[in-house]
């Protein structure tokens, strides 16, 4: 059964930095493309990021775009969310999802697994 762990969420002022973790068990990482996504307080859930299968092509969102960096360790079935220059606005629940994908995406109906969400939380 493919599950995924998400870990790395907290809180942390307007600047700092945060690294999450989504961790695959059930299925080798190789097979799947990772999306992330996130879902503030009275929000949709909004994608934030992608990578592919390969690595090869990535997505970020405009609102996301410089500060975040996606990236995987297949070894590890592990793919890594690096936000930096971290905003009040960035708060929200973020969730990693993985789905059959020949490129990125960041359609929910496209991801068949979720995991349950890390909380970040950027105050002062």
């Amino acid at each position: 059964q493919l599950q995924l762990v998400e870990s790395g969420g907290g809180w942390v002022q307007p600047g700092g930095s945060l690294k999450l973790s989504c961790t695959v068990s059930g299925l080798t990482l190789d097979y799947v493309a990772i999306g992330w996504f996130r879902q503030a307080p009275g929000e949709e859930r909004e994608g934030v990021s992608c990578i592919s299968k390969d690595a090869r092509r990535t997505y970020y969102a405009d609102s996301v775009k410089g500060r975040f960096t996606i990236s995987r360790d297949n070894a590890k079935n592990t793919v890594y969310l690096q936000m930096n220059n971290l905003r009040p606005e960035d708060t929200a629940v973020y969730y990693c999802a993985a789905g059959n994908l020949a490129v990125c995406s960041t359609w929910e109906p496209d991801f068949g697994a979720w995991g349950q969400g890390t909380q970040v939380t950027v105050s002062s």
